[in-house]
């Protein structure tokens, strides 16, 4: 059976300036904005090591919509997930649930709803 692994990711958004401020304050980090006559996307920055999934935040008023509780459920890696899930609150979004521990061989998770609404996990080992 071959091994099948995500290569791309997009989180709808409604408000996509609300939107990146949001994720760069909760991952420190710096989207890059791309205006594509109705559609924007944001990309998150691209892994130099080839680790993980690339993806971004994605608007179109026809296309996409902000969900709680449909779709996928994205998982960042972090090295510290309570780190991340400590930024939340003040980069406008709200934690579902804390840093707890899955398994002792699979580490820790933790699940905010971001900025625009999207339920949104976050794995770190430690």
């Amino acid at each position: 059976m071959a091994q099948v692994t995500v290569g791309w990711f997009e989180i709808p958004v409604s408000d996509m300036d609300r939107a990146i401020a949001f994720y760069e304050k909760v991952f420190d980090c710096k989207l890059n904005k791309q205006v594509m006559g109705d559609f924007q996307m944001a990309w998150f920055p691209f892994s130099e090591n080839g680790k993980g999934a690339e993806g971004s935040l994605v608007y179109h008023k026809e296309f996409y919509e902000p969900s709680d509780k449909a779709g996928a459920l994205i998982y960042f890696s972090s090295e510290d997930c309570e780190v991340e899930l400590g930024r939340v609150a003040d980069a406008g979004g709200k934690i579902q649930f804390s840093k707890r521990l899955i398994a002792p061989d699979i580490g820790y998770m933790g699940v905010f709803f971001d900025s625009e609404g999207n339920r949104i996990a976050i794995h770190s080992k430690q």
